[in-house]
């Protein structure tokens, strides 16, 4: 195998590693889960590689705390349903355009290919040839002028003769004439004879110099014929090229027009191919579509990798999934479905999401998954690196608020704690930092902000989507509140949602103001949490949680509704 068919099959592998990734519209908790999982996985079985991956945009916090400790962001996996990078990709080799007609036919035999790429020297695809393509060629090859209009080179020529040059250099050279088979009389042979044409003859003197004498470009002598020194003298002072075949002159003649480049004949135009990332649903829809068996695949420079066929899609390779901070279907990537989910570590309620078979679940009642993450290092003997010690701490700091958020357990704060003395942080500056950074929202657009840390949920009927900012600094806050607040109405239409509720809570002070939208969303909160709703924001003391505070409260008042 070839370096980059090597490096094409590597990525191919590595695109099918273990992924594990949070939720969509993911927070730090999220992203820093998922990292510090996949190392610790990757640690303690590293014969099934993990890669931590995300399912969504970053938000300006997550982003501070990659950036703080130089740690590149995850891959996006919007949609983990199978990819054409999910399916035996077939890595044959593409064939230059100049390649034979004959040579080509013999690499379809050998492969069992019936599709061959054609490809430039930087591996971009010019055009596939079918075994049907070479068929009708062989068929059709009566023209005695196709290796002319071909520009046919004198190389493809040996290459299919197996022949011998005696005289002339068929370097760079191409056929610039008919065909002839030199039979018959020297005077009829003269008669058929153009100057340039290629001219088929035997060990018959008398035949060899009347092609010479015509002015041919090239005479073929079959049978492995001697051809005289005088003869070879004279065929070197007319310019004319002598190439000797140990094929008979029968064969020779049926062979020539599979001379031909297969550039000539191959198929350049509105040629269908697929990526990478062409999901398999649709690629299977355009194969239906059409009576091709094989389809070019290109890689992310559009550079041709391989071929797949209908029967490739048949042993599809599911992506393999670790979810971290989520249980639910509705948080989860696009096509969570048609996925192999292997293990949950959550921190959440018990959800919806079904699974094929049993999964390892881990779910603890803390408030944030790098602290389950964080036991699992301790239960493992697994050392802590500053840079994974500093990602679960910035992922319990923010899911903990600095720990005034009810979902804050001893188990967080004291891990917390311990992980701020391996990453060498002043614990209460860098928590600092890191919500003043994710509070900024200077030139973010509503929905950039919106979607900063976004979950829906569901209880019977009613469909909800609850969102949250947490602020250290007011003028942040009421910022933020600005931009979101115009835009719900519109996103709940976008989502097909009963209502949405979005937090922005007031970190320092330990409070949360509101903003809903939603028939009725006003008197289910007012009755819900005995407070007044004015203008579509209720003021809510002590309410920094979503998950503790705000989302079981919500539940218990729909299902009460809906008695």
């Amino acid at each position: 195998m070839d370096n980059r068919a090597r490096n094409v099959d590597n990525r191919v592998i590595n695109s099918r590693a273990i992924k594990v990734i949070g939720h969509r519209n993911p927070d730090t908790d999220s992203i820093c889960a998922a990292i510090t999982y996949s190392n610790l996985k990757n640690i303690l079985d590293p014969d099934h590689p993990c890669k931590p991956c995300r399912a969504g945009l970053l938000n300006r916090e997550t982003e501070f705390v990659l950036d703080h400790f130089k740690v590149p962001v995850p891959q996006l996996y919007t949609d983990v349903s199978p990819h054409i990078r999910d399916v035996d990709i077939r890595l044959a080799k593409g064939v230059d355009g100049e390649t034979s007609l004959r040579r080509a036919w013999m690499t379809m035999r050998d492969q069992e290919l019936d599709t061959l790429c054609i490809v430039d020297e930087e591996q971009y695809l010019k055009g596939v040839i079918t075994v049907k393509d070479v068929a009708t060629a062989n068929m059709n090859g009566m023209d005695p002028h196709i290796l002319e209009i071909a520009k046919t080179s004198y190389q493809n020529l040996l290459d299919i003769l197996d022949g011998t040059v005696l005289v002339g250099d068929v370097t760079g050279k191409t056929v610039e004439g008919r065909i002839i088979i030199g039979s018959g009389s020297a005077e009829q042979i003269e008669k058929s004879i153009s100057p340039g044409d290629i001219v088929v003859v035997s060990n018959r003197a008398e035949s060899q110099l009347a092609a010479l004498e015509m002015d041919a470009g090239c005479i073929i002598v079959c049978a492995s014929s001697k051809v005289s020194r005088t003869m070879q003298m004279l065929a070197e002072e007319k310019g004319c090229m002598v190439i000797t075949t140990q094929n008979s002159t029968y064969v020779t003649g049926q062979m020539l027009s599979q001379a031909a480049p297969i550039r000539h004949y191959m198929t350049s135009g509105k040629l269908l191919t697929f990526t990478l990332h062409t999901p398999v649903e649709e690629a299977t829809r355009v194969m239906a579509s059409v009576r091709f068996r094989y389809f070019p695949v290109l890689d992310d420079d559009g550079k041709y990798i391989g071929v797949v066929s209908r029967r490739n899609l048949l042993n599809l390779h599911k992506k393999q999934l670790i979810l971290v901070d989520h249980n639910e279907k509705s948080q989860a990537a696009e096509g969570i479905d048609e996925a192999e989910v292997l293990e949950i570590i959550d921190h959440h309620r018990i959800g919806t999401l079904e699974t094929d078979g049993p999964v390892y679940f881990r779910n603890v009642p803390v408030g944030c998954t790098c602290t389950i993450i964080y036991q699992m290092y301790r239960e493992n003997d697994v050392e802590i690196t500053p840079t994974m010690a500093g990602l679960m701490l910035s992922a319990i700091l923010s899911d903990t608020l600095m720990f005034r958020s009810p979902t804050c357990t001893p188990a967080d704060e004291r891990a917390a704690r311990k992980l701020a003395e391996l990453a060498g942080v002043d614990l209460e500056k860098y928590a600092d930092d890191m919500f003043a950074h994710g509070g900024d929202v200077s030139g973010k657009t509503a929905a950039e902000v919106f979607n900063g840390d976004y979950k829906i949920f569901t209880s019977g009927d009613v469909r909800f989507g609850v969102g949250q900012g947490s602020y250290m600094m007011e003028k942040n806050r009421k910022a933020a509140q600005a931009l979101v607040g115009p835009y719900l109405p519109q996103a709940m239409e976008k989502q097909g949602l009963d209502y949405i509720f979005y937090m922005f809570t007031d970190v320092r002070n330990s409070s949360t103001e509101l903003l809903m939208t939603g028939a009725g969303a006003e008197e289910l909160i007012a009755k819900t949490f005995n407070t007044t709703v004015d203008n579509g924001v209720a003021t809510l003391p002590g309410v920094v949680s979503r998950k503790k505070q705000l989302i079981p409260s919500l539940i218990k008042a729909i299902k009460l509704e809906q008695e």
